[in-house]
């Protein structure tokens, strides 16, 4: 991202990768980026509180990129908490020329499942997620904090390098799951081909990407990521590998 002043005017341009409708918060992570990109231009700095009010104002999950690295979110994903970051995962990103529409995605959950939790409407028109947390929030922080604790496969949250791999293991057990491919994949058949290309391509946990359409896999090490990656490109499926970020290192590479 870059900013420069023109004949009195802010101009800012983003370039990104991030596909369009992908489910990988490309339009959030843009605006906070405009919004961080006008406090250099301008050279004022915005109270943090005041950051995260705005954020949260402008769509829920904003303030997630004010935070970065692991984070815990509750609500309608506004309300954002620091987790101890996870070790940096290896993974391949496979996209397709498929865009879904959010707003459709909650649409389709609230038509065929809604009203089986009883939840209330969120700000998006939705009824995914209720007013005190859904069933499936509740569940994955709970397994979520076991592991950071150490008390689900034994293994120190401040372990070793073995970190990640336990962290694989318990997602594998846990049986965490997107509930969005409950909707999206019987629309997208070709979302659940690609998720099932990168198990056999040995990814120790693949999902679709918030609700879609972007596919992701978690693997054992950037070797089997790269490999599954060219491997997916040769079968036709647009893949990347690539690894998740620390806190500290996603502030120091926001601006690159």
């Amino acid at each position: 991202m870059k900013s420069v002043r023109a004949r009195g005017r802010v101009v800012i341009t983003i370039a990104k990768s991030v596909p369009v409708q992908g489910g990988m918060g490309g339009a959030s992570s843009n605006a906070v980026s405009t919004l961080l990109a006008l406090e250099r231009a301008l050279k004022v700095q915005v109270p943090p509180e005041d950051r995260l009010r705005m954020a949260a104002e402008v769509g829920s999950d904003l303030p997630l990129f004010l935070v970065g690295g692991t984070v815990l979110g509750v609500g309608r994903g506004e309300e954002v908490y620091p987790l101890p970051d996870l070790p940096p995962l290896d993974c391949v990103v496979a996209t397709s020329d498929v865009g879904i529409s959010t707003p459709e995605a909650f649409t389709a959950w609230d038509e065929q499942f809604g009203d089986m939790n009883g939840s209330a409407r969120g700000a998006a028109g939705s009824k995914l997620t209720g007013s005190d947390g859904s069933h499936t929030i509740e569940m994955f922080s709970q397994r979520l904090f076991a592991w950071l604790s150490g008390t689900s496969t034994g293994v120190p949250a401040r372990g070793g390098g073995d970190r990640a791999e336990a962290l694989l293991l318990d997602l594998v057990r846990a049986g965490i799951e997107n509930d969005f491919e409950r909707v999206v994949f019987p629309q997208h058949p070709e979302l659940r081909e690609i998720k099932r290309a990168l198990e056999r391509e040995g990814a120790r946990y693949a999902s679709l990407s918030g609700s879609g359409s972007a596919v992701y896999g978690l693997f054992d090490s950037q070797q089997a990521a790269t490999n599954a990656a060219t491997r997916l490109k040769v079968a036709g499926i647009a893949a990347q590998a690539t690894k998740t970020l620390t806190r500290k290192e996603y502030w120091k590479r926001i601006f690159v």
